[in-house]
């Protein structure tokens, strides 16, 4: 597959006269098309690697590429934040109208997209993330779950080939989760690249790889199954598993091994439905 993002020995401070670095040397890449969720305690800088993703930070050293547009060539910030949309973990600070449709209508307006062209992606923008039965409501009055979709379709709405969630799921309700997480299967199906950053493990393992990070580094990387088979491993980076993984390893503790690829519910319902017959 093609390359969407790649970072090569990046490394950034916050501070320039401090010595901690909150990317310490991060080389990875993203394929047009993937799902890579991005893991890791608080402070370990999978948040400062989202920002450089669209530009919002740049690198002190290395490299940040959007396809094979270098991030601190300041003509092609345009084209790059274009590429590559973000979504937040508070959607009440990209939220700017008063009514649903306005607000995912705001951003191709400012690009100067011709207005009937501007009809038609907030239409499809908001049918795609699964808001387009509240596009008359007033955002305020919309739940968590229903706000980050509304951000969600304003991303969208500027047709990126790419989107960056930051930790977008952290505020919201198991319901809000579940919503967020259907619009992102559909831009999966839609072809669209996505890097999720999150704490949530059941969420992480349905992306199509993880990465792991501590200390403004990358520690480990693989299929979510590669990654949730190493619980001791995780969680000396003070990290859970998914649910399904912990029943895992609480029935081989017991003498029943269970294969390492369970991590989701449904594999681990198959599994013991296959055992139990």
């Amino acid at each position: 597959m093609e390359q969407m993002l790649r970072a090569q020995n990046v490394r950034f401070r916050y501070d320039p006269e401090q010595p901690v670095w909150a990317l310490d040397g991060v080389t990875m890449d993203v394929k047009k098309g993937e799902f890579v969720a991005v893991l890791g305690a608080n402070g370990c800088g999978k948040s400062t690697l989202a920002k450089h993703f669209n530009a919002i930070l740049l690198p002190e050293e290395g490299t940040v590429l959007v396809e094979d547009m270098d991030t601190r060539t300041e003509e092609k910030l345009y084209d790059i934040r274009q590429k590559v949309g973000m979504v937040f973990q508070n959607p009440d600070n990209q939220i700017v109208a008063t009514v649903v449709e306005e607000d995912v209508a705001f951003a191709p307006e400012n690009l100067g997209v011709p207005t009937e062209e501007i009809r038609t992606r907030v239409d499809e923008a908001m049918k795609m993330a699964g808001i387009y039965e509240k596009r008359k409501a007033a955002p305020h009055k919309l739940s968590g779950g229903q706000k980050q979709r509304v951000a969600i379709a304003g991303v969208l709405a500027m047709r990126p080939d790419c989107i960056v969630l930051d930790e977008a799921t952290a505020m919201l309700d198991p319901k809000g989760r579940r919503q967020v997480m259907q619009t992102i299967d559909k831009l999966r199906a839609a072809g669209v690249t996505i890097v999720s950053i999150t704490h949530y493990m059941e969420e992480a393992a349905r992306a199509d790889r993880v990465l792991v990070m501590s200390g403004g580094r990358i520690v480990m990387e693989g299929t979510p199954q590669e990654i949730f088979a190493q619980t001791g491993r995780l969680h000396s980076y003070h990290l859970d598993v998914p649910q399904a993984a912990e029943l895992r390893d609480a029935l081989e503790a017991e003498g029943l091994p269970a294969p390492k690829q369970i991590i989701t519910p449904d594999a681990a319902a198959d599994w013991l439905f296959e055992l139990l017959k």
